[in-house]
């Protein structure tokens, strides 16, 4: 397959990208800072550049924050929303505790309730107590930097930025964007997916999966009902696009000057197959994404319930770090049998699924 060429920018920045790629899980993937640095005003190319160095820090390593405290029961929820002051030091301020008053600051409520709502769908549903299922404090972190467009799981807690106001609102303003970050922290603590190529893809896919799950259990829609949009409300009224993501139509989310077009690919045919982007993670996640609206729409009903299940099941049990998308076909369609019977509406949904996409055929 051939790679995408990438569109020449009168300086480095190809050596810059490369300089500054890091495993860090971030939502907005780098494409979008790499068009903003070539198409952007002179102030937004100095906010992306910024954005990437700040996301280069991080690079190698992780943030360790606060002490050893006491575990809470199964059930029990325990958030922590800290406020950085637009500074970079973490965790920072803290500024509501689980129990807390509601805050003043949109951020700080924002963070707190979608943290609670994705624990509670892994918990409610999956039986999960908390990230690593033995009830892990939920940590956040608002006002990360000044302008900065991202948010991302470190490892051990997650950084929200409160965009520049001009293509990108505060990060804490989308529900699934949250749920997105925290599953990181998941698949951390059980598959482990290598952050590259198309494990790193797979792991971005059950981020926005599950993430998707945790917005569409808030607003208690179905498979049909739901928009599928990754990152909804981000973007200002000055862009032109929905989201960051599609997981209905990989490829059309955005189409804007600055911001660039959309790359995702929905079939293998166009697979991303270059280097940037650590091997394409953000890109080719298309792929899975649309392998997972697939099946959930031709079961029906709540995505969370059987599609994801099965998704659910196969990070936890059955995915090895390196596994390939053909590596995820197969465990998606096993656990489906396993869990729903051979041969069963919902096995069949997910083989149709990846039949679809390109990554299995069925003779």
């Amino acid at each position: 397959m051939a790679r995408r060429k990438n569109k020449p920018t009168g300086f480095k920045l190809e050596s810059f990208l490369n300089a500054h790629r890091c495993p860090i899980c971030c939502i907005v993937p780098p494409h979008m800072l790499e068009s903003v640095v070539v198409s952007g005003t002179e102030e937004q190319r100095d906010w992306a550049f910024r954005t990437l160095n700040v996301s280069a820090q991080f690079r190698g390593r992780r943030e360790v924050v606060g002490s050893i405290r006491f575990m809470p029961q199964p059930g029990e929820k325990r958030r922590s929303i800290y406020d950085a002051k637009t500074n970079q030091q973490l965790p920072g301020t803290l500024v509501r505790s689980e129990g807390g008053p509601v805050s003043q600051d949109p951020a700080v409520n924002e963070a707190y309730d979608s943290a609670g709502a994705t624990y509670d769908l892994y918990y409610e549903i999956f039986k999960r107590n908390s990230i690593d299922d033995k009830g892990l404090h939920l940590d956040s972190t608002v006002h990360y930097g000044v302008k900065y467009d991202n948010a991302f799981w470190n490892g051990s807690q997650m950084v929200y930025g409160d965009g520049d106001g001009e293509l990108f609102d505060r990060f804490t303003k989308s529900i699934d964007v949250i749920g997105h970050e925290l599953t990181h922290g998941v698949t951390q603590y059980e598959a482990g997916l290598q952050y590259f190529g198309e494990s790193g893809a797979l792991n971005e896919s059950m981020s926005d999966v599950f993430g998707s799950l945790v917005k569409q259990r808030v607003k208690n829609q179905t498979a049909d009902q739901a928009d599928w949009i990754i990152g909804e409300g981000l973007f200002t009224p000055k862009v032109k696009g929905v989201g960051i993501r599609s997981m209905k139509a990989p490829g059309t989310a955005y189409n804007d000057p600055v911001l660039g077009k959309d790359p995702q690919p929905a079939h293998v045919d166009n697979i991303y197959s270059g280097m940037k982007d650590n091997g394409g993670v953000h890109i080719n996640s298309g792929i899975p994404n649309k392998a997972f609206y697939l099946t959930a729409m031709e079961i029906g009903g709540y995505a969370w319930e059987k599609a994801g299940n099965i998704w659910y099941r196969t990070l936890c049990d059955r995915l090895k770090s390196k596994a390939n998308f053909k590596a995820g076909a197969d465990a998606t369609i096993k656990v489906a049998g396993e869990l729903y019977g051979v041969g069963s509406k919902e096995q069949k949904a997910v083989q149709n699924a990846w039949q679809k996409v390109g990554v299995i055929s069925i003779s």
